[in-house]
């Protein structure tokens, strides 16, 4: 699944460098498109430069550097990228939009955002990705028959992915100064499921799961339906405001938090549990909305995100969403073609690298 508000319309490319922009580390992957199977050439992890809890954004120059350091171990085999941006720089949602080619609903978004998103949205880029519902077939109708009247036979659903238009000049300049040619910029929150349907895709199309991705400042919340994104959601708690809590509880630095928190000894345990129970009530909130409107039970909840490997967060949440909760590998079904060190350390990193594999994914 590719929305990409800036395609850069190069042809059939075999590789390509995909960077997910996170609220505090940056991550990266390398892959290569070897015909019948994707592989893994390499990956890497930096914390953005400044304060851990810096909301000033860097500057294009600034970001550039970064991205310029971040990609020195992946070596210079390609410069094409694919960016992937979360949240509040970007945002994916559900609308019912008049049939029409791609080009006149984003037209359409721009002129009228309000009509269809519910919000004024001036200066934006919008890109659309048209719902094809993969559930069962519909009666087949006779056409001897008046069709009953209905508003939908006017519409289709519409994913809508937006972003602020300085934004995506900020991020060109930050690819100019890097010495790498965007390719795309896409939104985050699409990342999850692609890498899900490439790395498990008996579950990606027959089963109904959440994909639970924890970012630094937000938490998002995707429900898959056969192989559908039939809901999406962003919740304002993640591991920032986790990290945060473990530091005012016990009285250390974020950084001392920050240390300690996966591991996290039975000690201080219960100073995480009421923020994490925060956000357990949270996705349990959207996961009942989406059962009692679709009328389906989610069976697995799929964690990922840097978070998601204390095994301590896992069980938190398992115990207050009800549902079987699984970190779970994103380059699970990639030919691994790693350094040896970046082999080693691939299993710890991979529940970070969801985003950024499924943005590569949607890329080829």
């Amino acid at each position: 699944m590719a929305l990409p508000f800036f395609n850069n319309q190069v042809k059939r490319i075999d590789q390509v460098v995909a960077i997910d922009l996170g609220g505090r580390q940056t991550k990266a992957v390398h892959i290569q498109n070897k015909g019948e199977r994707l592989a893994l050439l390499g990956f890497a992890i930096q914390d953005l430069p400044g304060p851990e809890k810096a909301d000033k954004p860097l500057s294009a120059d600034a970001l550039g550097n970064h991205l310029k350091n971040l990609l020195k171990p992946l070596g210079d085999r390609t410069r094409l990228a694919t960016l992937a941006v979360g949240m509040p720089d970007a945002f994916l949602r559900h609308a019912e939009l008049p049939p029409m080619p791609i080009p006149d609903m984003r037209q359409m978004l721009k002129l009228n955002s309000k009509a269809y998103l519910q919000q004024e949205m001036p200066d934006h880029v919008f890109d659309c990705s048209i719902i094809v519902s993969r559930g069962p077939v519909p009666p087949t109708v006779d056409a001897s028959k008046p069709a009953p009247p209905s508003s939908n036979l006017q519409k289709q659903r519409v994913l809508v992915g937006g972003a602020k238009r300085q934004t995506l000049e900020v991020l060109k300049t930050a690819c100019k100064v890097a010495g790498i040619a965007p390719h795309q910029i896409t939104p985050g929150m699409v990342g999850p499921a692609n890498a899900l349907e490439v790395a498990e895709p008996e579950v990606f199309a027959k089963e109904v799961v959440a994909l639970v991705d924890i970012g630094f400042k937000n938490t998002t919340i995707t429900m898959l339906r056969n192989g559908e994104l039939a809901m999406n959601r962003v919740v304002t708690i993640g591991g920032d405001r986790i990290t945060a809590g473990l530091s005012e509880s016990l009285g250390i630095s974020y950084a001392e938090a920050e240390g300690i928190k996966l591991g996290m000894p039975g000690e201080v345990q219960q100073h995480l549990e009421p923020v994490i129970a925060s956000l357990g009530r949270e996705l349990r909130a959207s996961i009942d909305f989406f059962e009692h409107q679709q009328d389906v039970t989610v069976g697995t909840v799929f964690l990922s995100g840097g978070t998601a490997r204390s095994e301590f967060i896992v069980r938190t949440l398992q115990t207050e969403l009800m549902v079987p909760c699984k970190v779970w590998n994103p380059a699970k079904s990639l030919q691994l073609s790693l350094p040896a060190d970046q082999m080693a350390g691939l299993e710890q990193a991979a529940p970070q690298l969801a985003v950024a594999i499924g943005a590569a994914i949607a890329a080829f």
